[in-house]
């Protein structure tokens, strides 16, 4: 059992419905449920009944799995954070009062960016049981589907490196720059505007969960808690953040081998430039022939819900990455066969559970 706290901050923005920059979920509207079933499948080790699994649209299951079958090994605390879901989660969770965020092609698609920063900072001594002792340690990470071009706005937005990862194999950079490029223009800035003023950059070119995870940082570092980024380009953008917001001790980034290795996201030199010691685990996926794995292995859904951070627990517990290979195989053939009729609720082929009797 480790003192470590898995703290996932989850939420939605319109950005992802934009076609070609997300493969966190099948189409968009079941990438509207995805956080939610992000933090069920860590809680609990699947879904709840009306909540579909998060695939990619070539059917790669969310990193969620990776994460929850790092703890069913470790046992480690999880709190999950609401910070802007568009569907209700079964899932117990800390709120910071967020709405969804909007689409970043239009101005200000966070409005409360001030707000939700400001509520997680407050909260973020308290996350755990209780007050988060000083010794402990908080591996901080996020689901948002379209996460990495609300990252690649809020970079930009701040004169840092503006580079980032993908769910999808092929980083389809070029078309984040384009709609970055359009969030700029309707928000009236140029690169680098925001410099300083990590609220603006937010509210102007992010997502709440950035907000959030942002406060959580801050917080943290007020209180001299301990927290490990747990997530890749993301979790690079909260950091970026965190500095502009004045947080100036050196920050680990804990992320997988997939991000690391990325040619496109060159999270070496962000993570230079953001002084951050950066941890890639490589858990040997490439090694089995499990279709998950073998997915994750060609660079479907390289990060995202704490997958890199809960891997280098994992290596740091002296858990055996094929034990993690075994236990992903387990909850990834289990959850794929409970799929499909969650997947017609959730997409409005049958009446929903509290809608009228399910068939």
């Amino acid at each position: 059992m480790t003192d470590a706290t898995l703290v996932v901050v989850a939420g939605t923005t319109e950005t992802a419905a934009i076609d070609g920059i997300s493969a966190a979920g099948a189409d968009p509207t079941l990438r509207r449920h995805t956080p939610s079933a992000d933090l069920e499948i860590v809680a609990d080790g699947r879904p709840a009944p009306d909540s579909p699994v998060p695939v990619s649209p070539s059917g790669c299951p969310t990193p969620a799995v990776v994460t929850r079958a790092v703890r069913d090994r470790l046992g480690f605390e999880f709190v999950a954070v609401d910070a802007g879901l568009a569907v209700p989660t079964a899932t117990p969770t800390r709120a910071v009062d967020a709405d969804p965020g909007g689409d970043i092609r239009e101005a200000d698609p966070v409005p409360d960016a001030e707000a939700i920063f400001e509520r997680a900072r407050a909260m973020a001594p308290t996350l755990g049981s209780g007050d988060v002792a000083p010794d402990a340690e908080i591996l901080l990470a996020e689901t948002i589907p379209g996460g990495t071009t609300t990252a690649l706005g809020v970079l930009t937005a701040l004169g840092e490196r503006p580079i980032v990862s993908s769910s999808l194999a092929a980083n389809p950079l070029a078309r984040k720059r384009a709609v970055v490029e359009d969030g700029l223009a309707a928000s009236g800035l140029d690169p680098g505007d925001a410099a300083g003023d990590p609220i603006a950059a937010v509210r102007q070119m992010g997502d709440p969960v950035l907000a959030a995870a942002a406060g959580v940082v801050v917080g943290a570092a007020e209180r001299g808690v301990r927290v490990t980024l747990a997530g890749g380009t993301q979790l690079a953008a909260v950091a970026a953040l965190a500095r502009h917001a004045g947080v100036d001790r050196r920050l680990p980034l804990a992320t997988t081998a997939f991000v690391a290795d990325d040619p496109t996201a060159d999270l070496a030199a962000l993570a230079t430039d953001l002084d951050l010691s950066l941890t890639a685990a490589d858990p040997g996926f490439d090694e089995s022939d499990h279709p998950a794995m073998t997915a994750y292995a060609r660079g479907e859904a390289k990060e995202g819900v704490g997958m890199g951070g809960a891997l280098a627990l994992a290596d740091r517990e002296g858990v055996p990455a094929a034990d993690v290979r075994e236990r992903v195989a387990t909850i990834t053939d289990r959850l794929l066969a409970e799929r499909g009729d969650a997947t017609a609720r959730a997409t409005g082929a049958t009446e929903p559970r509290d809608g009228g009797d399910s068939p």
